[in-house]
């Protein structure tokens, strides 16, 4: 079997091995494919391995009648015409879990971040603020406790259950809000009939829905308009829940406190990207899935999609 990886780079830059794919078949990895050239560097194979790369109904009829398989390197697979695929048989696969405690580690990241600015506060000590202070200590923002505030949680999925743990263990109240989960499958979480509950009460509010119609810009003005001020918003989500000019106007005007984002609706995002520049906001290169054991997992993840879709016993398949 030909196999070729489209876009391995993010995957694995160099510290995890590609061995359980050489197993498999001829493997050609390629760390990035223009979309122009993805018909030519896959002419031939019978499965190739993609995470965002897009795979158009054009690409996929230019690549017949050799390409059964296409196996998605991550959760979400709206890089891949499904529709198309699923008309010429060609099955596809992605890998539902595999950075759940990352992610949720992430959240965490950011939300201390804002209530602490450790970082900030150590580069000022490093450029010698602290050996120049006239008092024993100093800080230029409010610190901030977690204990007793109310973290809200949008989506109550794997991820966010995992973040409601985490959210628990430093002695938050944790209030969530799930379409389709109406009792809590973690001891300690409220789950609240409306997203009314979570914009007026949280201190916190962590998104973990998918983007779909019904949650694109759900965070728009109207919406910020309800949350506290003092208020931090943190999504590790998909940046197209969150409009972002009006988050950029929301914390540039003070109508919450700050943000932490680990995902943009462009990425990588233009250099006038508003939330670049917003105040009190914190964007980091969608890296939440990308520790090394979450990267492993995922790796791992897409070799046994391949084999088990050789033996005949596909798994995890998104094209049915």
């Amino acid at each position: 079997m030909k196999i070729v990886v489209l876009d391995g780079h993010t995957l694995n830059p160099g510290d995890l091995s590609w061995e359980g794919l050489h197993e498999l078949g001829e493997v050609d990895i390629y760390e990035r494919t223009p979309p122009a050239t993805v018909v030519e560097r896959a002419q031939g194979a019978q499965a190739i391995v993609v995470n965002k790369v897009p795979i158009t109904r054009e690409t996929i009829d230019q690549l017949l009648p050799d390409l059964r398989y296409i196996g998605v390197s991550a959760t979400g697979y709206d890089i891949v015409d499904i529709v198309a695929a699923r008309e010429r048989d060609i099955l596809v696969t992605n890998v539902p879990t595999y950075g759940t405690d990352s992610v949720a580690q992430m959240v965490f990241a950011h939300l201390l971040n804002l209530t602490q600015h450790v970082a900030y506060h150590a580069e000022t000590t490093r450029q010698g603020r602290w050996s120049e202070s006239p008092d024993w200590c100093y800080w230029d923002y409010p610190l901030i406790e977690l204990v007793g505030l109310t973290m809200g949680i949008v989506g109550f999925g794997r991820i966010g259950q995992a973040v409601g743990r985490l959210a628990l263990a430093f002695g938050m109240q944790v209030i969530a809000y799930d379409a389709y989960i109406t009792e809590s499958p973690v001891p300690g979480v409220e789950m609240v009939a409306s997203m009314e509950r979570i914009l007026r009460e949280s201190d916190v509010i962590s998104l973990h829905v998918p983007l779909t119609p019904e949650t694109k810009g759900m965070i728009n003005t109207e919406n910020l308009a309800k949350m506290k001020r003092s208020a931090f918003l943190i999504n590790t989500s998909r940046g197209a829940v969150v409009n972002e000019a009006d988050l950029a106007q929301a914390l540039n005007t003070g109508v919450i406190a700050g943000a932490g984002l680990d995902v943009l609706p462009v990425e990588p995002p233009p250099r006038d990207s508003p939330l670049l520049q917003a105040k009190n906001c914190y964007v980091t290169p969608h890296i939440s899935w990308a520790t090394r054991s979450a990267r492993m997992r995922l790796l791992n993840a897409v070799v046994e999609n391949l084999r088990a879709f050789i033996e005949g016993e596909p798994v995890n398949v998104v094209s049915r």
